[in-house]
């Protein structure tokens, strides 16, 4: 589901739904009638009343994300790369209380559907730009032990699974020789997070946001072939845009494990708050610790 896409009403846990409140009111903007269309990471809500975004961190280990978003989307912005836009006037990330959100303009999905030759013309354009040193650098598995911090009512015999897992992965992380030169990169770029404008396509969900190989930016449309079983298609385009298909280096077997374990740890934290999605992380850990790379895995709900 793409990160802005409005679909049927969810039901808003109260503590979240109190966050929002305040945090809407904090800043003179109105709640009521807002609709939850997220709930992983964050707590996207697209507001009623007036057309903007409202992502509100869910969890200690994602705090610095909506700090690093907000930086990302004003170097998208001085660069000119196509992206949501923060929404202006206001001092972000805001925080009230515990709380923290960052705010965005809406962009409607009134353009064409996004395709894999969107997404790799926007990552030559975001790669090619220069960084600015305030960037985070890539740590995957510094961001994949944060989230088992912070993991709640989660088995113990899967979380030691976990630990070693990411023990493993960094190892094989260790001994990969990158062939591509190190650049800004969107850190989780799939076409879920690329919005269909009426202008052309943006990217958004820009909490990631880091300098570090582009190899990991063309690792997500493979992976969604390979284990979500999205369409080929999306990756050969991706592939013929960028100029370098991903699936043909040696390193990406290690590359394809990690992407696994990130989108599969990434509810640990919310796992309370969010039950529904239970079932498809245990779905998930069971293929990981079986080493079964053919089972199909479903999005998060």
């Amino acid at each position: 589901m793409k990160t802005y896409e409005v679909e049927e009403d969810r039901c808003i846990p109260p503590e979240l739904e109190s966050a929002l409140t305040a945090i809407c009111a904090s800043v003179g903007l109105d709640s009521r009638g807002a609709r939850l269309i997220r709930f992983v990471n964050n707590g996207v809500f697209l507001l009623r009343s007036q057309p903007v975004i409202v992502r509100i961190v869910l969890s200690p280990s994602f705090t610095y994300r909506a700090f690093n978003a907000v930086e990302a989307a004003r170097w998208m912005a001085v660069h000119d790369v196509p992206a949501v836009r923060l929404l202006p006037g206001l001092e972000q990330p805001v925080q009230v209380g515990e709380h923290l959100a960052t705010l965005w303009q809406y962009e409607p999905e009134i353009g064409p559907v996004p395709s894999g030759r969107d997404l790799g013309s926007l990552l030559r354009r975001m790669h090619s730009m220069p960084p600015t040193p305030t960037f985070l650098d890539w740590q995957p598995m510094a961001d994949l032990r944060r989230r088992l911090d912070d993991a709640v009512e989660i088995d113990p015999a899967d979380q030691h699974f976990l630990e070693q897992r990411c023990d493993y992965l960094e190892e094989r992380l260790d001994s990969l020789r990158f062939p591509l030169p190190q650049s800004v990169i969107h850190a989780d770029a799939h076409l879920g997070n690329v919005i269909g404008g009426a202008d052309g396509p943006l990217l958004c969900d820009l909490d990631s946001l880091c300098v570090g190989p582009p190899e990991w930016d063309l690792t997500p449309i493979a992976v969604g072939r390979l284990r979500m079983g999205h369409p080929p298609d999306w990756h050969d385009e991706l592939a013929c845009a960028y100029g370098f298909d991903i699936t043909g280096w040696e390193g990406f077997p290690v590359l394809r494990e990690l992407r696994e374990l990130k989108i599969t740890t990434g509810v640990l934290p919310i796992l309370r708050s969010n039950p529904g999605v239970r079932d498809q992380l245990h779905r998930r850990l069971r293929t990981i610790r079986e080493g079964d790379l053919v089972t199909q895995w479903a999005p998060y709900s």
